[in-house]
């Protein structure tokens, strides 16, 4: 087999060759903590996120994205998050509705996370005309910035397609204020896919490209 999900402390673990992934918040506790204080996100000023809007984040990945949206829109907000891998897709969602948070903020926002097994492209085409205030992606980079095992483990089974013009489309149609997409900065994928407005912090190596809309 490639890969084997193992119970282990109460959660789930994937293994595979190239390393073990876990659900692990990452640097997720440190960003609600920077915004609790005021400082701010740049995830959460490209998506322009307040309390009570609806995210789509269709790249769910490790869940530390998901988990800064669902603090920043709060209990009366939603956020929905897809991955395309099955067994990846298990493996964070069991972590979101079981780990313990760094604090209850941390804690309560990780809960309120709903998470599909499902392809982007092919969710985005059943929802409604904008029904989601935001819909975000974070597609694995054309070229990895860091390697780690459990990155290494992620990467092996993520769907490493670029994203498509069609999908940018029907984000743009589901999306009522925005879509946003993270990518490395000077990236060809923002031109690629029409994100003429780039985003984020002057020293990092990461950049985000927002697509304003009127709705």
């Amino acid at each position: 087999v490639d890969a084997a999900l193992v119970a282990r402390r109460g959660l789930l673990t994937l293994v595979t060759a190239e390393g073990e992934l876990f659900f692990h918040p990452g640097m997720s506790h440190l960003r609600i903590k920077n915004l609790l204080l005021g400082h701010g996100d740049h995830l959460v000023t490209a998506l322009g996120l307040t309390e009570g809007m609806h995210v789509l984040d269709c790249t769910l990945g490790t869940g530390a994205d998901a988990i800064v949206e669902s603090f920043a829109v709060g209990e009366r907000g939603t956020v929905t998050a897809l991955e395309s891998n099955a067994l990846i897709a298990a493996v964070i969602a069991d972590g979101l509705a079981h780990a313990t948070g760094d604090n209850y903020d941390m804690h309560a926002a990780m809960r309120r996370i709903t998470v599909h097994h499902a392809d982007a492209l092919a969710y985005l085409r059943v929802q409604e005309t904008a029904g989601f205030d935001v819909v975000y992606f974070d597609p694995m980079f054309r070229r990895p910035l860091h390697e780690s095992a459990g990155m290494n483990a992620l990467r092996v089974l993520a769907d490493m397609r670029a994203l498509t013009e069609e999908t940018i489309a029907e984000a743009r149609r589901v999306a009522r204020r925005r879509v946003v997409m993270k990518e490395r900065r000077g990236s060809a994928e923002f031109d690629r896919l029409g994100f003429t407005h780039v985003m984020g912090g002057k020293y990092s190596r990461i950049a985000y490209g927002v697509m304003e809309l009127n709705k």
